[in-house]
C-alpha cells in the first residue's frame, strides 16, 4: 500500500513539473506574442510551425516531456498497487503541485481560495489513504476487451464534442479526456504479463493496446480541450473524468475495498478531493500553466477563434 501511494505521489508531482516546465518553454519562445496575434487574426487559429518546433526544442519542454513519461509510468504502477479510487485521485491532485510550482517558477500569485482548495485536497487524500483497503485482484476476460472498446469509444465521443458543441466545448472535451485516462488506469490494473514480465501474455492481451491508445488519446483530447475553450473548465472536467470512472469501476468490477468501517470516510474524502481539485482548476496559477502549455501546440480543431480562447476565472 505504502509503495503504491508513494509512486502515485511521484507521478502527480511529475505531471505537475512537466506542465510547468513546458509552460516555461513556451514562455521562452520569442514568437509567442506574434502567435497569439496571429491566432486572433487568422481564421485557422493555429500557431506557426516555427513557433511550435521552437517550443518543443527548448530545454524546459524536453525535460518536461521526460517528466510526462515518469508520470505515465507512475500511473500504471500505482494502479496495480493500490485501489483505483485512491491512485487516480492522487494523480489528479497534480493541480496542487502545479499551483505550487507555478508560484515558484512562473511567479504566479495564489489566492486565498487556492490555498483553501489545496488544503482540502491534501487533507482529503490523507483520509482517503487511511481509509483505503486492499486493491482488487478480480477481473474477467471480458474486461480486457471492454477497455479496448471503451477507450476508442470515449475518444470518439470527445471528437464529437469538439465538432458538435457550441457551448462548454472545453469542459465536455476535458471530461472525455479524463474518462479516457481513466480507461488507461483500468487497463493498467488488468493487463497480463506485467508482474512476471511475460512478453507473450502482455502483447496478446487487448488491455495493453487499450492502455497505449488511451494514454495517447487522453493526452490529445486534453491538449485540444485547452485550445478550444475555457482552460479552467477543461482542467476541472479532467479531474472529474479521471477519478470518478476508474474509482467506480475499481469498486464494482475489480474488487477494490475500503477498510472495515471506513467506507463513509472514504466517500466523503473522495468527494472532497474531487471538489477541491475542481475548485483549484480555476486557480490563476493552473490557468497560466495550462494555457501557456497549449499556446504553441499545433491546433486547427474545434470552432473559429471567436469561440476558442475564452478564459474564465
Amino acid at each position: 500500500m505504502t509503495a503504491g501511494i508513494v509512486i502515485a505521489v511521484i507521478g502527480s508531482f511529475a505531471f505537475a513539473a512537466a506542465a510547468v516546465l513546458q509552460a516555461l518553454g513556451a514562455d521562452q519562445v520569442a514568437q509567442r506574442a506574434a502567435v497569439r496575434e496571429e491566432r486572433r487574426q487568422s481564421s485557422k487559429a493555429h500557431p506557426s510551425l516555427r513557433s511550435t518546433v521552437a517550443t518543443m526544442l527548448t530545454v524546459p519542454f524536453l525535460v518536461g516531456f521526460v517528466f510526462d513519461i515518469v508520470g505515465f509510468v507512475a500511473t500504471i504502477l500505482s494502479a496495480r498497487l493500490i485501489p483505483l479510487f485512491l491512485s487516480q485521485t492522487i494523480i489528479s491532485a497534480r493541480l496542487v503541485a502545479t499551483a505550487l510550482l507555478a508560484m515558484v517558477v512562473l511567479h504566479v500569485r495564489l489566492a486565498v481560495r487556492d490555498w483553501i482548495a489545496g488544503t482540502v485536497v491534501v487533507v482529503s487524500l490523507v483520509l482517503l489513504a487511511v481509509s483505503a483497503g486492499r486493491e482488487g485482484t478480480e477481473n474477467e476476460r471480458w474486461m480486457h476487451w471492454a477497455v479496448l472498446i471503451a477507450g476508442p469509444l470515449l475518444f470518439g465521443l470527445g471528437l464529437l464534442c469538439m465538432r458538435m458543441l457550441h457551448r462548454h466545448i472545453a469542459a465536455a472535451t476535458g471530461l472525455m479526456a479524463g474518462a479516457v485516462f481513466g480507461v488507461m488506469a483500468i487497463a493498467s490494473r488488468i493487463v497480463d504479463g506485467l508482474d512476471t514480465l511475460d512478453p507473450v501474455a502482455m502483447f496478446t492481451d487487448p488491455a495493453l493496446y487499450a492502455l497505449l491508445f488511451s494514454g495517447i488519446g487522453g493526452f490529445y483530447l486534453f491538449t485540444v480541450a485547452l485550445q478550444t475553450g475555457s482552460v479552467n473548465g477543461a482542467a476541472a472536467a479532467l479531474v472529474v473524468g479521471q477519478t470518478v470512472l476508474p474509482g467506480a469501476v475499481g469498486i464494482v468490477f475489480l474488487g477494490d475495498v475500503t477498510r472495515a468501517g471506513w467506507g463513509p470516510v472514504a466517500i466523503v474524502a473522495f468527494i472532497a478531493a474531487v471538489a477541491g481539485g475542481v475548485a483549484l482548476a480555476s486557480s490563476g496559477a493552473v490557468t497560466a500553466v495550462e494555457s501557456a502549455d497549449a499556446t504553441n501546440m499545433p491546433t486547427g480543431y474545434g470552432h473559429p477563434p471567436r469561440e476558442t480562447r475564452r478564459m474564465s476565472d
